[in-house]
C-alpha cells in the first residue's frame, strides 16, 4: 500500500502528499524531473531551490537535513534530481525548475534563493547568471553554493569561475577549509573580485564531502544549516527595511 496520497495533476505534474512533503514530477523536454517540496506550516515570503552534486540525487543526506531545517523555519523548499555530468544539461534542467516554481499557482513567493552542492552549485550559479541578465528579473534574491568545485583536484590553474563574476544577487559560499576541489586562497581571491555582496563560511578541516575527523555528520550539517538560514534571514530583513 503506497504511503502517499494522490491529490491532483497540475499542468501535467503528478502531485502527492506525505507528511508535509509534496512530491512532483516537473516536465523537462520529453521526460520529468523528480522533485519534492518541503512545505512549512506557515510559509513566509521566500523559497529555496536545491539540487545535488555529480553523484547521488535529491535525497543526499546533507540536502535533506538542510531542507528540513529551512522548512522548519518557514521557508518553502524545493529539491530536485537531475542526473548527468554535462553542466549545460544540468543548468537547463535547473532553469526549468525555477520557471516551474515561479509560475506555480500553489505558492506565491516574493523571491527565491537558488543553491546546490558541488556540481549542483555550478548549475545554480550558471542559471542565476542566465536569468539575471534580464534587467527585469528580480525573482532570485540570493545564491547558496555548497562545496563549490572551483577546480579539479590538483588542477588549480583551471578555475571554474566563468559564471561567478556575472552574478548580481548576494552569494553565500559554504566550503570546507581542506576541500581538495576548492583551495581556500583561490576562492577568497575569486570572491574578492565578484561584483555582488559575497560571504564565505569555512567549515574548519572539512573536505569536499564536508567530513571532519572527530565531528559527527549531524553536527556539521547543523553548522551549515544554521549559517545558511541566518544568511537568508539577514537578506530578507534588509529587503524589508
Amino acid at each position: 500500500m503506497p504511503r502517499c496520497k494522490v491529490i491532483s495533476w497540475t499542468r501535467g505534474v503528478f502531485i502527492a502528499h506525505k507528511s508535509g512533503r509534496v512530491k512532483v514530477k516537473i516536465p523537462f523536454g520529453n521526460k520529468y524531473l523528480d522533485a519534492i517540496f518541503s512545505v512549512p506550516d506557515k510559509i513566509l515570503t521566500h523559497g529555496v531551490i536545491l539540487t545535488h552534486g555529480a553523484g547521488g540525487d535529491m535525497n543526499f543526506s546533507h540536502l535533506v537535513s538542510l531542507v528540513a531545517y529551512l522548512a522548519s523555519h518557514g521557508l518553502l523548499c524545493l529539491r530536485f534530481t537531475c542526473k548527468g555530468l554535462n553542466i549545460a544539461y544540468r543548468t537547463k534542467a535547473y532553469k526549468t525548475v525555477v520557471e516551474y516554481l515561479k509560475s506555480s499557482g500553489e505558492y506565491k513567493l516574493s523571491g527565491v534563493f537558488l543553491g546546490g552542492r558541488s556540481m549542483g552549485s555550478r548549475a545554480a550559479a550558471s542559471v542565476t547568471r542566465q536569468i539575471s541578465q534580464d534587467d527585469n528579473e528580480d525573482f532570485i534574491h540570493g545564491l547558496i553554493l555548497l562545496s563549490y568545485p572551483l577546480h579539479r583536484p590538483k588542477l588549480q590553474s583551471k578555475l571554474r569561475d566563468e559564471d561567478l563574476f556575472f552574478i548580481k544577487c548576494p552569494v553565500l559560499f559554504v566550503s570546507g577549509s581542506e576541500d581538495e576541489m576548492c583551495e581556500k586562497k583561490l576562492l577568497e581571491g575569486v570572491a574578492s573580485k565578484m561584483k555582488t555582496p559575497t560571504e564565505i563560511h569555512w567549515v574548519e578541516k572539512a573536505n569536499h564531502g564536508m567530513a571532519v575527523k572527530g565531528r559527527t555528520p549531524d553536527d556539521i550539517v547543523m553548522e551549515i544549516s544554521t549559517q545558511v538560514f541566518l544568511w537568508i534571514k539577514e537578506i530578507i530583513e534588509q529587503e524589508h527595511k
